[in-house]
């Protein structure tokens, strides 16, 4: 197309637009009958025009192509070995080693892997800055992420790893060897937090980080974070655009030259154990969200995770998943494919507005790590995800096959081999621990009793 071509047409403007809808809708409301209004506060209209800019689009562009990632916990390092070089001849292209303990023997572990094009992410389940180290040394060119958030542990587990002053000695030591820290937003998301929520919770959490480390620590630091996405198709792209505009204005006011890397795997807050197929085109459509957000490294779900330990086959459908979308359907080929877009570049700045918001009430009110001490975070956590869950069991959020055309013969008593609800571990804490929960569960539950009864 050419510009003389579109100067055969008038601009219709936002108005006449709207006036036309009007006229249309012979007589309904327009607000009531096309705008819907979200969690987050956002009214969502029916059209977005170049009317609604002012100023030039804000670029969020990422250089780096997104890469394919396998996720292992490492319990056996001969079986974890294997299955990582086999994952990467089977297209792979990043692996998300999750280690117990500081025991394992990383050259057995690391044996025939590419390190110079394999990209390492290792999620360390204890503290040490000694072992990282030794992680950060490894002859590599691709990179190296480690995973040791110690405020998001705080949020988790209700405690430190040991205590306030020694997790931040381990810390500090951390990043000086490193460069590096880590961010698990993950958390705020599965345990029902809106997306406003996770964004400020992201930037708060990310800025307790940057105000503890002296100023010479902060120059060309990089920053992880572990993110997850849900079926929200635009806003879920949106959220990750706002997540890199905001890390980059809080790392300005701090005059550093940190990196952003952003690791999404799907949320499993919206995952259930019946109709489980259904989790593949949830799964799907997620990592085209992180695709399209402008994600650095995507993990996949399996289908079955929730309720089936790790196995071939669904790891196996998850890696593929991401093959087609980046092989086949080419969604490696076009960059910064969401930029322009009237409705994802206004969702991008509605959220980081809100976000920036929220994180400034949070800062005047004394920081992340104090509102979490107090149960602030908690309990807003809770009431966003209570509101959630009330929209789920009055059938305004639906999840296909669960709460909306269930398929009564499906049955899963036989099938579950992890327990796929909440876990009650009573336990001395801290603080309160942020608890993830499935928007199904209660549902399954009462299911699971049901079949049991009929069988």
């Amino acid at each position: 197309m050419t510009k003389k071509l579109f100067n055969d047409f008038e601009r219709v403007s936002s108005k006449q637009w709207k006036q036309k809808i009007q006229a249309d809708l012979k007589g309904a409301d327009y607000n009531d009958t096309l705008i819907w209004k979200t969690n987050e506060g956002i009214d969502v209209k029916p059209f977005y025009h170049a009317d609604g800019f002012k100023e030039p689009f804000t670029s969020i562009s990422n250089s780096q192509k997104w890469s394919i990632c396998q996720s292992i916990f490492v319990q056996d390092v001969a079986l974890s070995n294997k299955k990582a070089t086999d994952a990467i001849e089977r297209g792979a292209e990043s692996i998300q080693f999750t280690l117990p303990n500081n025991t394992i023997i990383l050259s057995d572990l690391l044996k025939n892997i590419d390190l110079d094009k394999t990209t390492l992410y290792f999620n360390l389940q204890f503290l040490d800055a000694d072992f990282v180290k030794t992680l950060s040394l490894l002859p590599t060119k691709a990179g190296i992420h480690i995973n040791t958030d110690i405020i998001g542990n705080l949020a988790k587990t209700g405690n430190w790893f040991t205590n306030l002053k020694e997790d931040h000695q381990q810390f500090d030591a951390i990043v000086k060897n490193t460069k590096s820290f880590s961010v698990n937003i993950d958390l705020y998301q599965n345990a029902g937090a809106t997306i406003t929520q996770q964004l400020a919770y992201a930037l708060a959490h990310t800025n307790e980080y940057l105000n503890h480390l002296e100023s010479t620590e902060k120059q060309t630091l990089q920053v992880t974070f572990y993110a997850t996405v849900n079926t929200n198709y635009f806003f879920e792209i949106a959220k990750l655009r706002a997540l890199r505009l905001l890390f980059h204005s809080l790392v300005k006011e701090y005059n550093t030259e940190a990196n952003c890397n952003i690791f999404v795997t799907p949320t499993k807050r919206n995952k259930t154990i019946y109709d489980y197929n259904t989790n593949l085109l949830r799964t799907t459509t997620e990592c085209m969200s992180a695709i399209l957000g402008e994600a650095d490294t995507i993990c996949n779900l399996a289908y079955d995770a929730i309720y089936h330990k790790d196995n071939e086959f669904g790891e196996r459908i998850a890696r593929n998943q991401l093959l087609i979308l980046k092989h086949e359907s080419y969604f490696d080929v076009v960059e910064n494919a969401s930029e322009g877009s009237y409705y994802i570049e206004t969702l991008t700045n509605q959220l980081a507005e809100k976000a920036l918001e929220l994180f400034k009430d949070i800062e005047s009110n004394g920081g992340f790590l104090n509102q979490l001490k107090e149960g602030t975070i908690q309990r807003k956590i809770k009431e966003s995800a209570a509101k959630e869950q009330e929209q789920f069991d009055a059938g305004e959020i639906v999840l296909l096959g669960t709460n909306k055309h269930p398929n009564e013969n499906d049955k899963m008593k036989d099938d579950l081999e992890l327990f796929p609800f909440v876990k009650t571990n009573i336990r001395k804490t801290l603080i309160q621990p942020i608890i993830e929960k499935r928007l199904a569960e209660n549902l399954e539950q009462e299911r699971l009793k049901t079949e049991n009864l009929t069988n």
